[in-house]
């Protein structure tokens, strides 16, 4: 079953809420229940199974349970937070930009100069039928063989909308006005988490994904927030290779965030593919 964003709608939610009433059947109850689901093939890496440990977000104490969950390596899809659990892999690493740190490479410092009219701001969490267009083909150019692909505005506006926690939208326009790229955000004590990104895939030589998170970086850099969340990264996995590429990268091992080593040489940014 899987909870990751997009990959939503009414069944699933459904299950997941069947899940947690019969794992807190079984035991008696802390205040937050976690539980285990079932293996299923990794979508990430072919011929393995993934697992995830999920606990449902509820309640006027979400949004500051979900922080602590962030600093955990969780991420959160609607309702549910999550992260992986699978028992003999170790694969997917959360990763998060520590801002403090952060200086433009060439590559990051070429995108940013490449963007100089695309504005950005945030808005409330709420799915609009132009947003919807830019994400349907996205989804379309980038991952036309994924279930997100078939995703309908109903299926949209719940990924964006059924949220417990401090989410926006941020929303980036060139000077037009036209909608080039798109992120749902959730908003954290100590930074941003950055849950999905789409962007126009017809404007490659802006790497809007990438410039995308740049731009987050110096959102949080201007308000003291020290780190954007950028989810999990797998080494083993094209999709996943550019998260590496960030300066200033940490990575949550054994339970202890610490910077990354180096990267390989000639190592760029312009290979995103935003998950």
């Amino acid at each position: 079953m899987d909870v990751r964003p997009g990959a939503d709608n009414r069944q699933k939610r459904e299950w997941l809420r069947r899940e947690a009433r019969s794992a807190t059947a079984k035991d008696v109850a802390p205040f937050r229940q976690f539980f285990a689901t079932a293996p299923v093939g990794c979508p990430y890496l072919a011929g393995r199974a993934e697992r995830k440990l999920i606990v449902e977000l509820g309640g006027t104490g979400a949004a500051i349970f979900y922080d602590d969950l962030s600093r955990a390596g969780f991420r959160r899809s609607h309702h549910f937070a999550y992260r992986p659990a699978c028992r003999s892999c170790s694969s997917c690493v959360p990763v998060r930009i520590a801002v403090d740190r952060f200086r433009h490479t060439r590559s990051t410092r070429r995108i940013r100069n490449t963007n100089t009219d695309i504005s950005g701001d945030f808005l409330a969490a709420h799915a609009t039928p132009e947003q919807f267009q830019l994400f349907s083909a996205y989804q379309r150019s980038r991952h036309a063989d994924s279930d997100m692909a078939s995703m309908r505005y109903g299926d949209y506006r719940g990924m964006v909308e059924d949220t417990p926690v401090r989410t926006k939208v941020a929303e980036f326009r060139d000077r037009s006005g036209a909608l080039v790229a798109a992120s749902l955000i959730d908003l954290l004590d100590d930074g941003v988490s950055a849950v999905y990104s789409f962007y126009d895939s017809q404007q490659p030589k802006r790497s809007l994904g990438t410039w995308s998170i740049l731009w987050l970086v110096e959102h949080c850099r201007r308000h003291g927030q020290p780190f954007v969340y950028l989810g999990y990264w797998v080494s083993e996995s094209p999709k996943m290779a550019y998260k590496a590429r960030f300066p200033a990268l940490e990575q949550l091992v054994d339970g202890i965030w610490t910077a990354s080593g180096p990267l390989p040489a000639g190592a760029g940014l312009s290979g995103e593919n935003q998950a």
